[in-house]
Formats: structure tokens, C-alpha cells, sequence
């Protein structure tokens, strides 16, 4: 099985337009996609993400701190998964449940083991 990283992008936190039924409602979606990927043995984690945070940019041992990119589109979570390849991957991806409640897109990437790092 492979690693893969599903970073969940949006425009900004769609969970605070909802009424705190769809937020239930979302949640128990999200809760159910969760047990059946780890009842599956493809979940190695998962967690949303605040909306604040910095970027740390620089080289050369010279850093400064900084906003994100300008943009309304963040981050909002991953989820850290095993999948036999790129297209079991997607499925997965397809499956989330983010899907039925904002506009939002999902980025997969494979995680690369280095000998010595991981």
C-alpha cells in the first residue's frame, strides 16, 4: 500500500455558514466517511485545520513571517491515507463527503519515502 496526503481546500470555513443543524448533519457525514476508512485500514490520520495560521518564507537563514497567499481559497484539513495507487486515491477522494456540503476541491499527493527521513 502507498501513502497519501488528501488536502482539502475551500473558500475560507463553509462550516460557519451553516445552521448548527447542517453543521450536525456535516459532522455525522464526515464522522461515517471516517469509520469506514479506518474499519477499512486505509486511514493513517485526519484532522481539520484552523483558519489561522502564517507563512514562514526565506533562505539562506534569513526568514520573515507572512500572511498565506493571497487567497480566499485555505486549507481546511487532510487526511492521511494507504491506497493501493493514484486511482484508489481518487476514489477516495471522490468519496468525502466535503463534497455534498461546500464547493470545494481536493488535492492528492503521494508521499515520497527517502531513506533516512521516513
Amino acid at each position: 500500500m502507498n501513502e497519501f496526503l488528501l488536502l482539502i481546500h475551500t473558500e475560507g470555513d463553509y462550516c460557519a455558514a451553516m445552521s448548527p443543524e447542517e453543521h450536525k448533519s456535516h459532522l455525522t457525514k464526515v464522522g461515517k466517511y471516517i469509520e469506514k476508512l479506518a474499519k477499512e485500514g486505509k486511514l493513517k490520520g485526519a484532522q481539520p485545520l484552523q483558519m489561522g495560521g502564517l507563512m514562514l518564507s526565506g533562505n539562506k537563514g534569513v526568514f520573515k513571517d507572512g500572511p498565506f497567499i493571497e487567497s480566499k481559497e485555505v486549507i481546511i484539513g487532510y487526511y492521511h491515507i494507504l491506497a493501493k495507487d493514484l486511482d484508489e486515491a481518487k476514489e477516495i477522494a471522490r468519496a468525502n463527503p466535503v463534497f455534498e456540503d461546500a464547493q470545494a476541491r481536493i488535492e492528492i499527493r503521494q508521499i515520497k519515502h527517502e531513506d533516512g527521513i521516513n
